[in-house]
């Protein structure tokens, strides 16, 4: 063998051994892309923009095959580095990511909701079971451990708790109330004191590292996906349902955090592409659902366009993540060694 091929091979090996679980974060991003898009498109041509009704299914359908892909690659680099599991597993950042699959699961069976409620069921179920274990597993090592400091605390640190609120909005249909209760009191607790641990870590301690900056917009997902749960919850989704109070806080706070965000772009615009740029599309379509809510609670006009403005910048945002992750992986830009 030539001393080409030789460095060709051990390049694939390393690449490999470098393809991190922070990979599932694309996929999640296309879930709630496809998600918004669904919503929006609406069933039986009752949406706000019905054209989106078939490119919904499309999306749903691409993105299961991309789960797929990406967790085949992810499971044959255990296979061929199992060493690398652990390492990724006691990494403070990287250890936050492994519930990722677990919102994939959720985030399908709501899209599942639709079209068919027997997948939708398994796929809640397995993605409820997986949170749980993730929530136990990740807060245990939370509260026992030996070398986290105040620096590695960015809003990447609500991916594991954002999954407690995501279960309800499926679990409610599918009649498990009281289990979707459960999940939704943990995450909302818990968000809330990550919250001000995030608050005090970015007011009083060096800036986050510019290649973690989009997590960021990580910070007005959980009011948004509380929001729609606690709509399911408590039975207000409907015609002649109104509001109350606790729900109006969620969503303007989330729509609040939206609009700060927005102000940062100019800075956001200016970091090298990272992985990380795939933080930006989970949130953005958390914020689209949760209008696309307040807009079917109101009925108001001014709702329907804040939905038609969140989703143009979603595609807009996944489109240019597909391009330059493309390109990245041409110029082997990434599964490279942190």
């Amino acid at each position: 063998m030539s001393n080409n091929a030789v460095t060709a091979t051990e390049e694939k090996s390393l690449r490999l051994q470098n393809f991190h679980i922070t990979f599932f974060a694309i996929v999640l991003g296309m879930a709630g892309f496809s998600l918004a898009v669904q919503k929006v498109g609406g069933h039986g041509g009752d949406g706000i923009l019905p054209v989106l009704e078939t490119p919904a299914t499309i999306l749903v359908y691409i993105t299961i095959a991309l789960f797929v892909l990406v967790g085949l690659i992810y499971a044959a680099k255990l296979v061929r580095h199992p060493d690398t599991l652990g390492k990724e597993f006691n990494h403070p950042v990287k250890i936050n990511f492994f519930p990722l699959v677990a919102k994939i699961f959720l985030v399908l069976s709501v899209a599942y909701l639709d079209r068919d409620m027997q997948v939708s069921y398994y796929l809640w179920i397995t993605g409820a079971i997986l949170q749980f274990i993730a929530s136990i597993v990740i807060i245990s090592i939370w509260i026992r451990h030996t070398h986290f400091k105040i620096e590695h605390m960015t809003p990447g640190w609500f991916i594991p708790i954002v999954g407690s609120l995501i279960v309800p909005i499926a679990g409610v249909p599918h009649g498990f109330v009281e289990i979707s209760w459960f999940f939704f009191s943990v995450g909302l607790v818990f968000w809330i004191a990550l919250f001000t641990i995030v608050m005090y870590r970015m007011i009083f301690h060096p800036p986050i590292p510019d290649r973690l900056l989009p997590t960021l917009f990580i910070l007005f997902a959980p009011p948004a996906i509380a929001f729609i749960a606690y709509i399911k919850l408590a039975g207000l989704a409907g015609h002649d349902a109104g509001l109350d109070g606790f729900s109006r806080v969620l969503y303007y706070f989330s729509l609040f955090m939206f609009i700060l965000i927005l102000f940062k772009v100019q800075i956001l615009a200016k970091i090298n592409f990272f992985l990380s740029w795939w933080a930006y599309s989970f949130p953005l379509a958390a914020k689209t659902l949760a209008t696309v809510v307040m807009f079917h609670m109101t009925h108001s006009v001014f709702y329907k366009n804040l939905v038609l403005f969140e989703l143009a910048v979603l595609a807009l945002v996944i489109l240019i993540l597909i391009v330059v992750t493309a390109n990245a992986i041409s110029k082997a830009e990434i599964c490279v060694e942190d």
